[in-house]
């Protein structure tokens, strides 16, 4: 087990790490308990993510997670992992709508979730309100590439940047965006090369979700990788199985429930008192 932090991550410590060379990774988390034990296995960085909506709500798309239970999923991931930098994902429609709105639930979720960043999917046509949310106080991680809250107005689900043209644009977007002030990039699903230039022309750290290894840091679904999900995306395989013994320990349970073989009772009466009715 990994001995516990003597400072908390921040935005710092994954800057420096930036520089040094030293890719980290990031999973994402949805409650307190797992947060803790992420936490004391190294993560230096969580995602509380919209795909909470899927993994934890069991909605159809990440564009269903409530705001309110985002932000206190957020907080509570955060009092699990109180050491390691929390990412709250600003949910579909909490920034789109109006400036002041945006700013206001940025803020929540520094205050109300305990956040330590904020992401938001967007392009470089974003920049003027990441700016004002740079200027609020409030960091700033722009999602960039595929971004999974357009699913419906692209038709589904798909990479970015394949082409030359699109490719030019991704880079320009993530320069805007830097220039505007967000504090980091992440990167969804493009080529390698896109990657690659986009870390050239950028000088913040940048997260990968099946962008390549040239970005700084990785980010994953967690559920993908325990082998909970029943689909996982080609870049995020599993690397254990909690399938297998969760549906075995469930097993378990019911042949002892219905063997009613529960061990031995732990509790038992005060001396001297009767478990029989009173008298009428």
């Amino acid at each position: 087990m990994t001995p516990p932090r003597d400072k908390p991550i921040t935005l710092q410590t994954l800057r420096a790490m930036t520089r040094a060379g030293t890719p980290f990774a990031c999973l994402t988390a949805y409650d307190a308990t797992t947060a803790r034990w992420l936490e004391r296995a190294g993560v230096p960085l969580l995602l509380v993510g919209d795909t909470a909506a899927e993994v934890v709500l069991g909605l159809p798309g990440t564009i269903h997670c409530p705001l309110d239970v985002l932000l206190a999923l957020t907080a509570a991931v955060k009092r699990g992992a109180p050491s390691t930098m929390v990412m709250g994902d600003m949910p579909f429609m909490s920034y789109q709508a109006d400036e002041s709105e945006a700013i206001r639930n940025g803020g929540r979720f520094l205050t109300e979730g305990m956040a330590d960043v904020v992401k938001l999917e967007v392009d470089g046509s974003w920049a003027p309100l990441v700016k004002k949310l740079d200027r609020a106080g409030v960091p700033v991680v722009a999602h960039i590439g595929s971004r999974p809250q357009r699913a419906k107005h692209d038709g589904g689900y798909r990479a970015a940047g394949r082409t030359s043209a699109q490719a030019a644009s991704l880079v320009e977007d993530a320069r805007r965006l830097e220039d505007a002030g967000a504090s980091m990039l992440l990167v969804e699903a493009v080529p390698e090369l896109v990657a690659e230039q986009i870390v050239e022309h950028t000088t913040v750290p940048v997260i990968g979700c099946g962008a390549g290894p040239a970005c700084h840091g990785q980010v994953v679904v967690l559920h993908d990788i325990l082998n909970l999900t029943d689909w996982q995306p080609a870049f995020a395989r599993p690397l254990g199985d909690l399938a297998t013994p969760l549906t075995e320990a469930a097993t378990a349970w019911i042949e002892r429930v219905a063997a009613r073989d529960l061990g031995t009772h732990p509790y038992t009466m005060i001396d001297g008192q009767s478990a029989s009715p009173a008298p009428a």
